[in-house]
């Protein structure tokens, strides 16, 4: 998209290289990646076993083991037409899981009573092993990234190997009992260790219990046949989390950080690798939740509503600490809370069904909610606590030169993911026939895009609802499916036009088709392109016919089925959004949440023709 297309489509015979603007940085004539070697090799082997015993009548032991091992080999080299004086990696990623649990269960049914009670233990070890090598300063392209003794320079900060292998015990109890098929109730008790916390801290217990009425099988409500179903459902739990922490972090560690002269020899020094915690313990989530289900008329009618409420405690965050008393300047703790709750809504109708038609409505919205509720707090003694504005995404990469270019925060009392921007009051003239982004002055102390200055949140990047829906029809051997998704009150950041509406970057860079016209010559990062991020999307439409292959003889001894089906994805979307597609990273907290960055390839349509026999 950046670059521009008037170079020519072959290297330059006298420099034998490809020709591309010097000053445009980041920037490479596109069909010089054509010649860059990008390998990667995966192999997967993925085994498992179960013995099942029958001890008594009901009473059953389980036994089962799972093994998977999984190796990535990565090679790349990046010629000298791309990469000065080229450049060449090569690494090697293993994981293997090892699992094995003992799973008791007893079942009993006395007169109206169900009896349904569980045991489990289970251990489990993963191994996580690797390493990768970069070299540079290549004297020819011809070797690649199969020698890598032809590159004169070993990058100190492209060569490593590890090796880490977290582990993690469980054990768990449920007792499940039912009344005379109306009143059922569920206890769980689980309580996990993991190797990743601290000697006092390595075991959680996550105990929880729910509840449900099945009204529908009560005497009074034979009075009414058109319900074939009505439950009612409540719950309360605790879950853990160990995903955000390292599996040594609890632990004194060093790490290689640099060479030194010692005599006539290199020695590599070593030095602490970060602030330990040996009090570091499970993130825990407690949620509650409670529904209601609803069949009718013949299960031609579905309809199920669920409320939750989580709170999040104890969470795993990094925290900025004094020097001294802490040897660096970061540490991670578990201090910070965190809300989510919502509801699901889901439907689903049947409006026609004979022998020969079908017709069939599934749909499901989500309305969610989360904030971030502190994140501070004591440990040891000492107050922690977090920046008030931390910034989560932001705008950079080949095109953008200077402005401030922060545009999706993390902040106490918000929802995780907002837009904290400078409000633009439009375009006005920078008196040299171009144009810049007006800024309205929002706290009266003069214009500053300072965090905490003349900023304001100005929405967020995660959805407040989310639709997903299925339609399918069929007629006698036709059938035709659709699948419909959607996402409403969020808003995206249109970096894109931020970018390539600035005329600053021209002829460097490409601009888009309107830019000329309006004459931007800013990039200062304002909610001038923040918009509306709902939309439809139709995912796919497929059309099926089953063959009838009774009517061919010859054809019905050897095939069971014979099906054809023509498939369109992404077939359709509808927005208001102007950029290419408003389907980004909505949900998933990195540096692209909630912003259009301008590298996201535009999305295809695609038409698949396919035909399944069954012999």
């Amino acid at each position: 998209a950046t670059f521009n297309p008037t170079y020519p489509n072959h290297k330059d015979p006298v420099t034998n290289s490809w020709d591309g603007i010097t000053t445009a940085s980041q920037i490479t004539n596109p069909l010089a990646w054509m010649e860059v070697q990008d390998d990667d090799a995966t192999s997967h082997i993925s085994t498992h076993a179960r013995l099942t015993f029958n001890l008594l009548e009901g009473l059953k032991l389980n036994l089962f083991g799972a093994y998977t091992y999984n190796i990535v080999e990565n090679s790349q080299y990046l010629p000298t037409s791309v990469w000065a004086n080229g450049q060449a990696y090569k690494g090697t990623k293993k994981r293997e899981s090892l699992l094995g649990n003992m799973m008791l269960t007893y079942k009993k049914n006395w007169k109206k009573h169900f009896f349904d009670v569980l045991a489990l233990a289970e251990l489990q070890k993963e191994t996580y092993t690797g390493y990768y090598t970069t070299v540079s300063n290549f004297s020819t392209d011809k070797f690649g990234y199969n020698n890598l003794q032809a590159g004169a320079l070993r990058l100190w900060e492209g060569t490593n190997s590890y090796y880490d292998q977290p582990r993690l015990a469980s054990f768990m109890g449920r007792f499940n009992y039912t009344y005379a098929d109306r009143y059922v109730l569920t206890l769980n008790a689980r309580t996990d260790a993991s190797s990743k916390f601290g000697a006092n801290h390595k075991w959680g217990f996550f105990p929880s219990a729910s509840a449900a009425w099945v009204i529908s099988e009560e005497e009074f409500m034979k009075q009414l046949p058109m319900v074939d179903n009505l439950k009612f459902r409540i719950g309360y739990g605790l879950a853990g989390n160990q995903s955000g922490i390292d599996s040594y972090t609890t632990l004194n560690l060093v790490k290689p950080n640099g060479v030194v002269p010692v005599g006539n020899s290199a020695v590599v020094s070593l030095g602490d690798l970060r602030n330990t915690n040996p009090d570091l313990k499970w993130e825990v989530k407690h949620t509650f939740n409670t529904g209601i289900d609803v069949a009718l008329f013949g299960n031609r009618l579905l309809l199920s509503a669920n409320y939750y409420n989580s709170r999040t405690t104890d969470m795993l965050y990094l925290y900025n600490v004094s020097v001294p008393p802490f040897t660096y300047n970061t540490l991670l703790a578990n201090i910070g809370s965190m809300r989510n709750w919502g509801t699901e809504i889901a439907i689903g109708i049947t409006p026609l069904k004979t022998k020969d038609m079908e017709l069939n409505i599934n749909a499901n919205i989500t309305f969610q909610r989360n904030k971030l509720l502190s994140l501070s707090g004591m440990y040891n003694g000492e107050m922690l606590s977090a920046p008030e504005y931390k910034s989560l995404a932001s705008l950079d990469g080949a095109g953008f030169h200077g402005g401030y270019n922060h545009i999706v925060y993390q902040m106490v009392g918000q929802p995780l993911g907002v837009f904290y921007l400078p409000h633009s009051t439009g375009l006005e003239s920078d008196g040299n026939g171009g144009y810049t982004y007006g800024i309205a002055d929002l706290n009266g102390g003069g214009v500053s895009l300072e965090d905490g200055e003349d900023r304001y949140v100005a929405g967020q990047a995660v959805p407040k609802t989310i639709l997903g829906s299925n339609i399918s029809f069929r007629y006698k051997r036709f059938d035709l499916s659709l699948q419909v998704n959607g996402a409403f009150g969020h808003k995206i950041y249109n970096g894109t036009s931020l970018t390539y509406m600035n005329m600053n970057i021209f002829p460097d860079y490409n601009v888009m088709k309107k830019a000329p016209k309006q004459n931007i010559k800013d990039q200062t990062a304002t909610d001038y392109w923040l918009e509306k991020g709902d939309y439809v999307n139709f995912d796919y439409v497929t059309l099926g016919w089953n063959v009838p292959i009774e009517k061919v003889q010859k054809l019905k001894k050897y095939v069971r089925s014979l099906r054809l089906a023509f498939t369109v994805n992404n077939l359709a979307t509808i927005s208001g959004y102007s950029g290419l597609s408003p389907m980004i990273n909505s949900s998933t907290v990195n540096s692209t949440l909630g912003v259009d960055d301008k590298r996201g390839y535009p999305l295809a349509r695609t038409y698949t023709l396919g035909l399944s026999i069954n012999f």
